[in-house]
């Protein structure tokens, strides 16, 4: 679910550059990008990071390395785009949310719980947070 708004901006990204880029020169913090490189070129390849991780993180394949992938292209954007527009603090606050999301799966790393008794199923165990497995 965390994996959808990667998916949809990675595409608008490359779907409609012009405008992605003209947010961008719009935003009060552009020079911030501008540090990063060229606009066009930030726009495509964000996209595709986007759409790659955001794919990766979906599939449950690498997910810590997904999730920090996007934690790294979210970080950026949400300073140059969000922070310092005052009458739009409800999109920043959903990047802060989905940045809090994306560090969950960071921090906790899930693997498949051993069987503890030979005639438990291997299709009933659950993965469990690293923390909570016992060896």
């Amino acid at each position: 679910m965390l994996s959808g708004i990667f998916l949809v901006a990675g595409a608008n990204h490359l779907l409609h550059v012009d405008e992605t880029v003209g947010r961008m020169e719009r935003a009060s913090l552009k020079n911030f990008a501008l540090y990063f490189g060229e606009p066009d070129t930030l726009v495509i390849l964000s996209g595709i990071v986007m759409l790659g991780a955001g794919l990766t993180f979906m599939s449950g394949y690498l997910t810590r390395y997904a999730a920090a992938v996007l934690l790294l292209v979210l970080i950026p954007i949400t300073i140059t785009v969000q922070v310092g527009q005052a009458t739009t603090l409800g999109p920043l606050f959903k990047n802060v949310a989905i940045a809090g999301g994306l560090l969950f799966f960071i921090l906790n790393s899930f693997t498949p719980v051993k069987p503890t008794h030979e005639t438990t199923d291997s299709r009933t165990t659950r993965p469990q947070p690293d923390h909570l497995v016992h060896s």
